[in-house]
């Protein structure tokens, strides 16, 4: 085998790029210091609760919907979907299609009446009109293990790619990679708050958009803007022919994976409507217009986004073979570095080594701004709902709670870290979507019944978010993404019974029926003033902050 044939981290560790490791290093670090001298900033003007949460409302729809950009396009986006569609071909862009169809359930049902109903969290509408403490209990336990999930994705493609870029072939080095991804992503957070995490993620986005443009270009450029002939050498470098541009080379070879496919679609369409690193975005806007407004720029450029993925994906089909990205991640995350390099004109080229630099930074700039995107979310109820109205009983000063905030930033990075450790060799795309399920189980129906149904009581309330949480969070623990593969958390064993990779099918509906069934069920009884307030304030924006 020669160099060029080499999966790029043995190239590096070889030495054989040793030429542009410091290139690659110097543009990677610029990168890093940038942003964080961004969060530095925003962070001296962060005064208080609203400033820490919220970033002061002063945000444009605009300005936000490039955020929520930022916010929504992952490592899973990124580098998840582009090694999927590389070595699943049609099946693998079927995650493109989920995600982009989910903004119309957020936009349609949840962001204007969220963002009319409360003041910094999922908790402050579903409190409501219900009992607060235990209904913030649950929402705030919800929020920080679905935020917990999704960071465990960020946390793996931020493995995959720094070890990719600086030839770390040590499981111990790769360990360490993951661990200073976490330091990184605590700062973020606990300097800068809402404010810096939202210029971050803004920057973010239009340095995604543009690295993406750059590489469909050069793809569409090496195939003379031919469609037709890029899907052609993507099927014949495949090894897998015309199968590779039909389904069922994931989904479909057997009737368990049919049904799979079924229950990763439900997942990803209902999903972002219950995700609570993107619910909060919603406030971080004057008005309820300004939150339909943002919802719409993000439609458009999330939408422009999963159209590139066909050339990111499929240009990493054709132009490197499926073993050489399997050999650098088994996941296939780093297939958008690996093709960025080989369209840059190949490895130990300049070209190719400025173009991955590039690439991986933008990559890891998105990883940056998704977890300090939920770990913000996932601290802000902590310390909103958790903390102060249900320790401290509303009785804690703003700064108490900015403090408690802090503190649960360090303590929830410190968790992911840890798990981040053990998912590292997963499919980003894969460990997102269980996070939507998730969300989609707990959250979703919770919002929905709060926001449009009379009858919803507190028991409902709670029957739906714990039964959705657990059923979700047990069928995975079950699943073959913690054991029973090679590609799983834990592939030396198999305690598995679940024989779906996603639980959405069962736990979503589960998580609606336990609702409904806990309200039927309930002696309380629903109060008809407080939902006919929540009504009109989610409707019109009277008397929301």
């Amino acid at each position: 085998m020669n160099l060029t044939q080499q999966p790029l981290a043995q190239q590096l560790a070889a030495g054989g790029a040793g030429e542009h490791r410091a290139l690659i290093i110097t543009l990677f670090a610029v990168f890093v210091a940038a942003t964080l001298g961004i969060t530095v900033w925003a962070g001296r003007q962060t005064k208080g609760a609203e400033d820490f949460y919220a970033g002061g409302r002063q945000f444009t729809g605009f300005q936000n919907g490039l955020a929520i950009s930022g916010d929504y396009m992952s490592a899973a986006s990124f580098l998840g979907i582009a090694g999927a569609i590389a070595l699943f071909g049609y099946d693998g862009f079927l995650y493109s299609i989920g995600f982009l169809v989910a903004w119309l359930v957020a936009l349609l049902l949840v962001a204007e009446p969220l963002r009319n109903s409360g003041r910094f969290t999922m908790g402050d509408v579903l409190a409501y009109r219900m009992r607060q403490r235990p209904v913030r209990t649950a929402a705030g336990t919800s929020t920080i293990i679905v935020s917990i999930f999704y960071l465990l994705a960020q946390m793996a493609g931020a493995g995959a790619l720094v070890t990719l870029l600086l030839g770390i072939t040590s499981e111990a080095g790769k360990i360490l990679v993951v661990v200073l991804v976490g330091i990184v992503m605590i700062l973020y957070v606990t300097i800068g708050g809402m404010k810096g995490t939202t210029w971050v993620q803004m920057v973010k986005a239009v340095l995604l958009i543009a690295g993406t443009l750059l590489i469909t270009f050069l793809v569409a450029l090496k195939f003379h803007f031919n469609l037709s002939d890029l899907l052609g050498a993507a099927a014949e470098n495949s090894g897998k022919g015309s199968a590779f541009l039909e389904p069922g080379l994931k989904y479909g070879a057997t009737a368990t994976s049919k049904i799979d496919f079924i229950s990763l679609g439900l997942a990803l369409v209902l999903g972002t409507a219950g995700l609570p690193h993107i619910l909060i975005r919603f406030y971080t806007v004057p008005t309820a217009k300004a939150a339909r407004k943002s919802v719409n720029w993000a439609i458009g450029i999330i939408g422009v986004f999963y159209l590139m993925t066909i050339a990111l994906g499929f240009g990493a089909a054709a132009l490197i073979k499926p073993e050489t990205i399997t050999a650098s991640n088994k996941a296939g995350n780093t297939a958008a570095p690996l093709l960025a390099e080989a369209i840059g004109g190949g490895a130990g080229s300049t070209g190719g080594a400025i173009l991955l630099a590039v690439i991986s930074a933008v990559a890891f700039a998105t990883i940056l701004a998704v977890v300090a995107g939920l770990t913000l979310a996932s601290s802000s109820s902590f310390a909103h709902d958790l903390y102060v109205n249900v320790l401290r009983k509303g009785k804690a000063t703003e700064k108490e709670e900015v403090g408690a905030a802090r503190w649960a930033t360090v303590g929830i990075g410190a968790v992911a870290i840890v798990l981040g450790v053990f998912a590292r060799g997963l499919n980003v795309a894969g460990l997102v979507a269980l996070a939507f399920a998730v969300a989609a189980s707990a959250n979703l129906p919770t919002l929905l019944y709060s926001l449009f149904w009379k009858r919803f009581t507190t028991q409902g309330a709670l029957w739906s978010i714990y039964g959705g949480l657990a059923s979700s969070v047990f069928l995975v623990l079950f699943s073959p993404v913690v054991s029973g593969k090679e590609t799983s958390m834990f592939p030396g064993a198999d305690f598995g019974f679940f024989p779906l990779e996603n639980p959405g099918l069962i736990s979503i509906p589960l998580g609606f029926l336990l609702g409904w069934l806990g309200s039927l069920l309930s002696k309380e009884e629903p109060d008809a003033q407080k939902y006919a307030e929540l009504e009109v304030r989610s409707l019109t924006g009277t008397g929301a902050h």
